[in-house]
């Protein structure tokens, strides 16, 4: 997992150069249409009642923006933009003091808003809802508890598991988008413009090529398009095209429909010790010497998404499909 060069977690050293490819504006971010001009009919309207914003979760596999356009809103709204996330925040009193430090509709930006803990949690509503939050002071019978006034702010919440947010949370949410895949021509884009910005020579054949391999991803497509300059540079004077993106890709070992060693692993183990399946996510698991929820959570979603494998109520199964993109005769299982 370290080393996997198709994952769609943020790697440190990475974050700091992803800022200066992140679009500033909803005219300049590629994709995810209807999100941006719902956002951008909602931001006008704030805006001409002097109004904050409405809270606005977004929801989606990682990878796809969320962030950025986070920071694209409050570049919008003309606002300040804090930036934290769930596990960071670990005491109510914490949420209070950022909470307490907010100007009047500014941003607050929470990523993996599912892992508030539920002390922290508590503390949010009445913020959301009524922009105050209840502070005990002493301790006791002595204790009591005053209402401390907030600025009005909005709260953007970003999470790749919409389904683990508790109810009362969700509901206080106004605005509440999910964010897609990117398709191929989407990606191109996002590509060019990165190379761009990068100074990388690149033609629409190298970006397609690369595009093709990013899982339908920005994040990756960005990464993708740093490892294939690295060879253009050495290679090619430094022209990506379809050859160097091709021979660079299938030498970092990402094929021609995005897996990487570990995706193949799976489903040629399925395939060569349980003839393709049905299989157990134990059994999968301890065949390839993998955690059990890193393959539900990390490996899955894509080869299900992209019609590799499919799950069924008697365990996982690979599918023709499959089949035909690692070159292999199907073998037909009527057990």
């Amino acid at each position: 997992m370290a080393n996997r060069i198709i994952t769609t977690d943020i790697i440190p050293e990475e974050d700091r150069n992803e800022q200066g490819l992140r679009p500033l504006s909803l005219n300049e971010y590629i994709g995810q249409e209807r999100v941006k001009n719902n956002l951008r009919i909602f931001i006008e309207a704030a805006k001409s009642r002097g109004e904050s914003l409405d809270h606005v979760l977004l929801y989606g596999p990682p990878g796809l923006g969320k962030t950025t356009l986070a920071g694209i809103v409050a570049q919008e709204m003309g606002v300040n933009i804090k930036v934290t996330s769930g596990p960071a925040i670990e005491k109510p009193g914490e949420l209070a003091a950022i909470l307490n430090n907010l100007s009047e509709n500014d941003v607050l930006f929470i990523d993996e808003i599912h892992r508030l803990n539920k002390q922290v949690e508590e503390v949010l509503y009445p913020a959301m809802e009524d922009f105050a939050i209840d502070i005990v002071i002493g301790k006791g019978q002595g204790a009591r508890s005053i209402r401390l006034d907030l600025p009005k702010f909005t709260l953007i919440g970003a999470t790749t598991r919409a389904g683990m947010l508790t109810a009362p949370l969700r509901d206080r949410f106004g605005v509440v988008n999910r964010l897609e895949f990117y398709n191929l021509v989407e990606l191109m884009q996002i590509i060019l413009r990165s190379a761009s910005v990068l100074n990388v020579k690149i033609d629409d054949e190298g970006a397609l090529e690369i595009a093709k391999r990013s899982r339908g991803t920005p994040r990756l497509a960005n990464r993708l398009l740093k490892r294939v300059r690295d060879f253009a540079q050495v290679e090619n004077k430094g022209m990506i095209d379809y050859e160097v993106a091709k021979t660079a890709l299938d030498r970092l070992e990402v094929d021609s429909a995005g897996l990487d060693e570990t995706d193949r692993n799976i489903l040629e183990t399925m395939i060569n010790k349980f003839d393709g399946g049905p299989v157990g996510l134990d059994t999968l698991a301890a065949a390839i010497g993998e955690d059990p929820g890193t393959i539900e959570e990390v490996y899955e979603p894509f080869l299900i998404k992209n019609g590799f494998i499919n799950r069924t109520p008697r365990g996982r199964v690979v599918t023709d499909n499959c089949y035909r993109h690692l070159g292999l005769n199907a073998f037909i299982n009527d057990n």
